[in-house]
């Protein structure tokens, strides 16, 4: 006899509950990460407003090199063997270009009404972004 959760069973009657799938789907992280790299190159300005002055170098290379970043670890986290490493880096990711979007929510400040809501609306959407690359980590086999 097995004790499974304080009660006897019968090794036959042991019954494991299995979680769903997926609840962080990897394709939506993956694509959402390859579609923003590729915006970077193909139309690179508006992403170059939003680089920290701060940085050294020119806005173009931050630019370029961030949808670089986002290329690869998109493409990491769609293959299944580099997907747990791929995800972690997401997150880290996600973390680094946070200043970005605080440049933005400051640069918008003066803005009209709906510019600021988007400005400032971008901030605490990157938390469930940070989550959602964690899941995919957590969940990769």
């Amino acid at each position: 006899m097995l004790r499974s959760g304080g009660g006897l069973c019968q090794g036959a009657d042991v019954i494991r509950l299995r979680r769903p799938s997926s609840t962080a789907p990897p394709a939506a992280l993956a694509g959402a990460l390859m579609t923003t790299g590729v915006l970077h190159g193909v139309a690179p300005r508006p992403f170059d407003t939003i680089v920290p002055p701060w940085l050294p170098g020119s806005a173009r290379f931050w630019t370029y090199a961030s949808g670089v970043a986002e290329l690869a670890v998109g493409a990491a986290v769609a293959a299944p063997r580099t997907r747990r490493a791929g995800a972690l880096v997401a997150a880290a990711l996600f973390v680094a270009v946070f200043p970005a979007n605080v440049q933005m929510a400051w640069d918008w400040r003066h803005r009209p009404w709906p510019y600021r809501a988007i400005a400032y609306g971008r901030l605490p959407l990157q938390w469930p972004m940070i989550v959602h690359a964690l899941r995919v980590s957590r969940e990769a086999r």
